[in-house]
């Protein structure tokens, strides 16, 4: 499966990355590892997300939701489910107040498209001055089409 690639996509707006794959898999498949903050670890293309810790075994809007994460040092972050469409799309954010989002499309025959998206275009300065610290907008992309990758073998296992 070393070949299967994601592609990273071009975006207008600075700040924000997107990838996206297909997958041959049912929306509502993909949708329910997304939506299990426990399983997130096991796509994560950055590997900083060490586990979960607390929240609803399955997420909804409004669902709030701890991972522990590891970026050269430990650390916590507590997200918050900010947009949530059955099988279709589901955004988190955090504290920086940038978001993660999901949208799946079905293709038929089985087939889903999935596109994963950061947007940090509106996040206040001290979240700015970290995404050039570490480097996070030229590693983003990268990462998420790991991530898509990782996600697409779990589905279609």
């Amino acid at each position: 499966m070393s070949d299967v690639r994601a592609e990273i996509l071009t975006t207008d707006f600075p700040n924000t990355t997107a990838a996206r794959i297909i997958i041959k898999a049912p929306a509502h498949k993909i949708f329910d590892v997304l939506a299990n903050p426990a399983s997130h670890r096991l796509f994560d293309g950055s590997d900083t997300i060490q586990k979960s810790i607390s929240g609803p075994e399955r997420l909804f809007l409004g669902a709030k939701f701890s991972m522990a994460m590891k970026i050269k040092v430990p650390y916590r972050i507590k997200n918050t489910v900010v947009a949530f469409e059955e099988n279709k799309k589901i955004t988190w954010c955090h504290l920086m107040k940038w978001t993660w989002s999901y949208e799946l499309a079905d293709l038929g025959n089985g087939s889903t498209q999935v596109t994963e998206s950061f947007d940090a275009s509106a996040i206040p300065g001290y979240a700015a001055r970290w995404l050039k610290m570490t480097g996070t907008m030229a590693h983003n992309p990268k990462w998420m089409a790991k991530s898509l990758v990782r996600l697409k073998a779990i589905c279609e296992a």
